[in-house]
């Protein structure tokens, strides 16, 4: 792991996406960031997306927080249940149905940005956007690399438990023991391409 700044996060993997090659049956690349709501990886993916603009690739984010089962199978087990978080809450067949199939060859091209918001519970009846050639779609959210997304290039945001918790609202801090678990369970910092330490908010250190 190697100190850097985040400005040159965005910029190393705005070049490693511009670079890497397309997979034979796909149309579009995509990047996923791996990451706890406390580690900001919006910010990230913004980023990420400014930084791809004058190297001409435009950029499609996802939130899989649009993407989440309606709250009669989120809280079938309560509000705050750590493995009904990290089995049930996200729409995998959704985000398979509406973002990555229409990235292949075979595909539309048009993506949906989101499906339900999880507040009201009800359909976002957001419209599809279709995809200029050459954009880049990056999805983030928690997670990810349990699911087995087809991503192109995938990035895990690590934090410690206790930098976890000092980031995280007291009412969340129940989602601690999923994280836990899906640490144990699926070695994120091994499986994904780039692992970032981001324990200090303003000093990440990454493996790339």
């Amino acid at each position: 792991m190697r100190p850097t700044t985040w400005p040159r996060v965005a910029a190393g993997l705005a070049a490693r996406l511009v670079d890497h090659p397309l997979a034979d049956d796909a149309a579009y690349l995509s990047l996923g960031i791996d990451s706890p709501d406390a580690a900001a990886p919006g910010e990230l993916a913004a980023a990420i997306a400014a930084e791809l603009r004058p190297l001409g690739h435009a950029a499609f984010i996802v939130p899989t927080r649009g993407f989440l089962r309606s709250a009669s199978i989120r809280f079938e087990y309560g509000k705050r249940d750590p493995d009904a978080y990290l089995d049930l809450w996200t729409d995998d067949a959704a985000l398979f149905r509406e973002v990555f199939n229409p990235l292949l060859k075979t595909g539309s091209g048009e993506v949906l940005p989101d499906l339900l918001d999880p507040v009201t519970n009800r359909a976002t009846r957001s419209p599809y956007v279709a995809l200029e050639p050459g954009t880049i779609v990056i999805v983030h959210g928690p997670a990810l690399l349990k699911h087995w997304f087809p991503f192109d290039l995938t990035v895990h945001v690590q934090l410690s438990d206790a930098a976890f918790l000092r980031r995280t609202p007291e009412a969340e801090h129940w989602q601690l023991d999923a994280f836990r678990r899906y640490r144990e369970e699926y070695a994120p910092h091994d499986a994904a391409d780039v692992v970032i330490r981001a324990d200090d908010p303003k000093r990440p250190a990454w493996s790339a």
